[in-house]
């Protein structure tokens, strides 16, 4: 290959990623500042906790649940070899508190919530209503992008607090009535070993992922263009950069918040 044209292709790359970060930069402050400053629209907030929050629970139960039953027998099956199965209570309450409920929640919250956040900005976009809201005088930040962000901010660590009670609940059923425990044994040792430290940083990491999956999906709607080949494709990207972004961000909280 040519060197120049090596150069070339590299430099267009590194280029155009940077032009995406200083984008993504500048909605960010911008999103940041109008949600914090008013006016606010107390109805629109609520509506949006309403859709971010209640209308996951299923979901998110469902992932729960499932997610810390399957936990408690593959640590029986691990953990039978060596004879340690009273450690099963640990270690689902410690992986459910700690990564398994906030990256679950927040992966199935993306998927559905992050992809209706582009769907219905983007389709407000290629359609030119926000235009009509910047004729009608009313700031698109305050209006759409706001409110979202508010009410993924607050209602993400609430669902990851619900997902944490069913799935610590789904490892308790299965090690109960499947693999014979004993019922206040098993609650016992959850109890000793469960720490508010744990529990606080899957709140803490909620409180991010929602803020992500809220601003990726803001961001990519907002900036669609195309019709509706271009609202699929914010879509598509809102869901995938916020579900890469989650995975990533993961390690590096749990690096700041359990670094020794």
């Amino acid at each position: 290959m040519n060197p120049l044209t090596f150069l070339s292709t590299t430099g267009g790359v590194f280029m155009t990623f940077l032009t995406a970060t200083g984008r993504l930069s500048l909605f960010t402050f911008s999103a940041l500042y109008h949600a914090v400053t008013p006016p606010f629209y107390p109805r629109l907030i609520v509506q949006q906790m309403i859709s971010i929050g209640y209308f996951s629970l299923p979901v998110v139960g469902l992932t729960a649940i499932f997610t810390g039953m399957v936990l408690a027998l593959q640590s029986y099956t691990g953990f039978s070899r060596f004879s340690a199965e009273s450690a099963i209570p640990n270690v689902v309450v410690l992986s459910i508190t700690r990564e398994l409920g906030p990256v679950l929640a927040g992966l199935m919250v993306a998927g559905r919530v992050g992809a209706a956040m582009a769907a219905e900005i983007g389709t407000m976009r290629v359609t030119e209503q926000i235009d009509a809201l910047v004729t009608l005088s009313t700031n698109p930040f305050k209006y759409l992008v706001g409110p979202r962000l508010i009410a993924g901010v607050t209602m993400l660590p609430i669902l990851v607090l619900i997902a944490d009670v069913i799935g610590i609940l789904g490892g308790y059923l299965v090690s109960v009535y499947k693999l014979g425990f004993n019922p206040t044994t098993y609650l016992i040792n959850t109890w000793n070993f469960f720490e508010v430290e744990d529990l606080n940083s899957g709140l803490i990491k909620a409180a991010v992922f929602g803020f992500i999956i809220s601003l990726l999906g803001c961001y990519n709607g907002y900036n669609s263009r195309g019709g509706a080949q271009g609202v699929g494709a914010a879509t598509t990207t809102a869901v995938v950069t916020a579900s890469i972004l989650i995975l990533c961000s993961d390690y590096f909280l749990t690096e700041l918040l359990f670094s020794q």
